[in-house]
């Protein structure tokens, strides 16, 4: 043995090549996968960096050692690099032409039986993977998405810097503020019945940085909001790429962040193709129409249209009398249907029974005429303007919604996604980014009839002042926007509104008295009374972003250690319960609801919903 060597290593497992043949090496690492072909057993050890294929004759007395090892034991070896036989290369991996020879073997760490493979593609639950993350995090894939999540994020933060922007963290303990969601709250132990909260986002402090007069503004910034988890949200925190300009109009953030997502992408993209900037500019009512929701998969070339009005006073009934009620009805092409057999329709049909609706009425354009129910009883000219409005052709079928605007537009995008499903038409190996833009300021809440925010309150409506003096509120837009990639919605942004005067209008419209606003956001307010420079920015979603660049269906998939659907770390064990000392400093007193009927057993045997006192 070599004892000048450094004592764990002198190269990674993923270092040794053809040239490195005869030389002395020393690895260390997990010990993957073993193989016993009788009179050698080989052992595929594996770190961060690679595997290394290790052999031991049956002769040394180091075998036994290696033979008892347990999979996932941490071990350091030291031996001669050889290069492997003809018929034993591996050419799928890195240092498939050589293997070490094993002179010595140190045991670092003894694996105990594992709960969980790490070498294979087994499959496991989400508790189990979650409840042991370490060896999850261990397997090729998941260690793959985060060493992609640290790379994406190293190169949002070059973009970034060379275009100016400063790195400025803002604070996590701060004041509540409605920012859509619920926040978590920390008790303050100096000031009894108080709390901080956790930040939704650094709204507030970044628009402060911009009244400061800082010009560009940008952070990796985690944000905590109380909601329930989703396939692309995880509850509990998550991070965005936070920024902000000065002296901006909305053209002015999208340039500044189109070229950085672009580039990132196509960095990152694995050869799938990514739309140059500038993106679409699609606005809130025409995504509504054409796509039926504000987060359009661009991939899908299928576009909807309004033919409300070829069917006001038609000869299908069941359209007529519904859009008499106020219904709107959608048309969806389907480009090359007509040759499709009849239970390509009559599946469809089902699946929108299954959806809740009604059905899926269609007209086919086949041998100059207009087949199937709706294209029997409707007149020809109205037959026409709905083949010019979507511009189907004869061998096309076009799809009808029909239902209240709302209904109407939750199950058209549905349709639209499934039509496009059916027929193989979705875009394959690409990114399509686009821009959400004109939302509106404010909307009705059905429930109490008030007036709310649609989006952001702290941003500019389009009009300013003026408009929110003179116009219906429900039809004020306002500079809000969204970015959209493949479906999914990356980021909110807006220009902000800056004017003392227009935001206590603003508020005042959806409900907030004037005492209110100077009590929720006096910061800012009292900020804004002493030079405020117009000024807008975005947060696109970090996490977001890494899934659909690493194709993964769920957020988890690329979060070292998220929480589980129902807010839980199943590893540290949080949240917990705490000591009645110290909710006694925090002057805190636990009020819990009362033990429910069959309340199940939790992980430390005491059950929900069980009364705690202290």
């Amino acid at each position: 043995m070599t004892e000048d060597m450094h004592p764990y290593r002198t190269h990674t497992c993923g270092q040794l090549r053809l040239e490195d043949a005869s030389r002395k090496a020393r690895l260390s690492g997990w010990l993957h996968r073993k193989r016993d072909h009788g009179n050698l057993l080989f052992i595929d050890l594996r770190d961060h960096y690679g595997l290394t294929q290790i052999v031991i004759d049956v002769s040394s007395p180091l075998f036994e050692t290696a033979e008892k090892a347990r999979p996932e034991s941490v071990l350091t070896v030291t031996g001669t690099v050889v290069k492997r036989s003809e018929d034993t290369i591996n050419p799928s991996f890195p240092t498939g032409q050589v293997e070490l020879r094993v002179e010595h073997i140190h045991v670092e760490s003894p694996a105990d039986t594992l709960p969980m493979q790490v070498a294979g593609d087994a499959e496991f639950s989400d508790d189990m993977r979650l409840r042991h993350r370490f060896l999850d995090l261990r397997r090729q894939g998941m260690h793959a998405n985060i060493q992609l999540r640290s790379q994406v994020i190293s190169s949002f933060r070059r973009h970034m810097t060379d275009q100016g922007f400063l790195e400025i963290q803002t604070p996590i303990l701060t004041a509540s503020s409605p920012e859509g969601a619920r926040d978590y709250l920390t008790p303050s132990r100096n000031h009894p019945g108080k709390f901080y909260a956790l930040p939704q986002a650094p709204q507030q402090f970044k628009q402060l940085l911009m009244v400061s007069g800082f010009d560009k503004y940008f952070q990796i910034a985690p944000c905590f909001r109380d909601e329930d988890a989703r396939a692309d949200r995880s509850p509990g925190e998550f991070y965005q790429l936070d920024f902000e300009l000065a002296f901006a109009t909305q053209e002015d953030v999208f340039s500044a962040i189109e070229p950085v997502l672009h580039d990132v992408f196509e960095e990152f993209s694995a050869a799938r193709g990514v739309n140059a900037p500038p993106f679409p500019r699609i606005t809130y009512a025409e995504t509504m129409e054409k796509y039926g929701d504000d987060k359009p998969d661009l991939r899908n070339p299928l576009q909807m249209r309004d033919v409300t009005e070829a069917f006001r006073g038609s000869g299908f009934g069941l359209f007529a009398r519904n859009v008499e009620k106020g219904a709107v009805v959608r048309a969806l092409p389907a480009p090359g249907a007509a040759s499709r057999p009849r239970s390509f329709f009559d599946k469809l049909n089902d699946w929108a029974r299954d959806e809740g609706a009604g059905g899926l009425g269609y007209i086919i354009f086949a041998g100059g005429e207009a087949k199937g129910p709706i294209g029997k009883n409707l007149e020809e000219d109205r037959i026409a303007a709905i083949k010019e409005a979507v511009g189907a052709g004869d061998g096309d079928a076009v799809f009808f919604v029909c239902g209240q605007k709302k209904d109407a537009e939750r199950f058209s995008a549905a349709a639209r996604a499934r039509v496009c499903a059916e027929l193989g038409l979705l875009e394959e190996n690409a990114f399509r980014f686009c821009w959400i833009v004109d939302y509106p300021m404010y909307e009705l809440n059905e429930d109490t009839g008030q007036v709310e925010f649609s989006h952001n309150p702290f941003s500019m409506p389009q009009g300013g002042l003026e408009a929110l003096e003179t116009m219906d509120p429900l039809d004020i837009l306002a500079y809000q926007y969204d970015i959209v990639c493949n479906g999914v919605e990356l980021s909110s942004g807006a220009i902000r509104n800056h004017s003392p005067s227009i935001m206590y209008k603003a508020f005042k419209i959806a409900g907030y008295a004037k005492k209110e606003v100077e009590e929720q956001f006096g910061g800012l307010l009292s900020a804004f009374k002493f030079g405020a420079p117009p000024h807008g920015g975005a947060a696109p979603g970090i996490d977001r972003m890494v899934m659909l660049l690493a194709g993964e269906p769920n957020i988890r998939e690329v979060i070292a250690f998220p929480m589980n659907q129902q807010a839980q770390d199943l590893l540290m064990g949080a949240p917990s319960a705490v000591e009645p000392r110290r909710l006694k400093e925090l002057h805190i007193r636990l009020n819990l609801p009362p033990k429910l009927p069959g309340a199940k057993k939790t992980d430390d045997g005491s059950k929900e919903g069980e009364k705690a006192s202290t």
